[in-house]
């Protein structure tokens, strides 16, 4: 399938006069001979936030700019990365940025009402000490596909890219 088309728009991002052409399911999009192609992103986010704050918050910038772009985000949250998943230590990384800010919280919304979730519960009650079900997590427990290391690897062996944080 090929097409000329006048007008498309990509993530809120308006492209004009592009060609779309479909590469095995995916569409890539040509214009002014720069190709989008949207990718599978799948995020991983493992490490102790409370050790780098900034690494997280730069870690949860990239998957949403991921979203915005169009891609298809995959995000597992193991280990300490659990972190991420309770509501309170979102406040506490949005204090980095001023008293009234809510940017972590908005790019948790973001994530989290547009990437497909995954979680090690394991991971949750070693870090969190929540219990499946508690309503304690950032998302509704409903909202996250709760898996283990077979999870992880079927979401990288199936992704394009892949990001550590």
């Amino acid at each position: 399938m090929r097409q000329l088309i006048s007008h498309l728009t990509i993530a809120d991002v308006p492209v004009y006069n592009a060609d779309v052409i479909s590469v095995r399911r995916k569409v890539l999009i040509v214009t002014n001979q720069q190709m989008l192609m949207p990718s599978t992103v799948f995020v991983k986010f493992v490490s102790e936030p409370q050790n780098d704050p900034m690494k997280s918050i730069v870690g949860l910038a990239c998957t949403s700019q991921a979203i915005a772009e169009g891609h298809e985000v995959k995000v597992f949250f193991a280990a300490a990365g659990t972190r991420l998943l309770d509501p309170a230590y979102i406040e506490a990384l949005n204090g980095e940025f001023g008293p009234d800010s809510t940017m972590v919280s908005d790019m948790m919304e973001t994530i989290c009402t547009n990437a497909l979730l995954y979680c090690s519960f394991a991971s949750v009650k070693a870090t969190l000490g929540h219990s499946e079900g508690d309503g304690a997590l950032v998302v509704p427990d409903e909202n996250i596909v709760w898996s283990g290391p077979p999870g992880v690897i079927a979401l990288a062996t199936s992704s394009d890219v892949q990001l550590t944080y």
